[in-house]
């Protein structure tokens, strides 16, 4: 896995409004890193969460693999267990990688 990969997530169970269940995901960290975690940020195909800041809109294409256009939701971004992620359906584009980091940014006041 690569920063920037489009992967399937089984996110597990939680309480409130975190994302659960098996949806796409953007890889965040480096995978060089060898970390017993991967970081990750949930997408949504609801387009009422771009009203929330450090959210950011990526289209579907044949290079992401995703179907629709989806919503990453990087104020939830999550530290994964690596046997909850599935299949690679793709990568986002570097300008995409770059937005998203700029919302990390965002959201961490940096």
């Amino acid at each position: 896995m690569r920063q920037g990969d489009v992967v399937w997530v089984e996110f597990p169970a939680g309480e409130g409004r975190v994302q659960a269940g098996r949806r796409p995901a953007v890889v965040l960290q480096d995978g060089a890193l060898n970390l017993p975690t991967v970081a990750v940020i949930p997408l949504s195909s609801q387009f009422a969460a771009l009203r929330f800041p450090a959210t950011v809109l990526i289209d579907a294409n044949a290079t992401n693999g995703l179907r629709v256009p989806s919503v990453a939701l990087v104020f939830q971004v999550r530290a994964v267990d690596p046997d909850f992620v599935g299949k690679r359906l793709g990568t986002i584009s570097e300008a995409e990688l770059n937005e998203l980091l700029a919302a990390l940014d965002v959201l961490t006041g940096r």
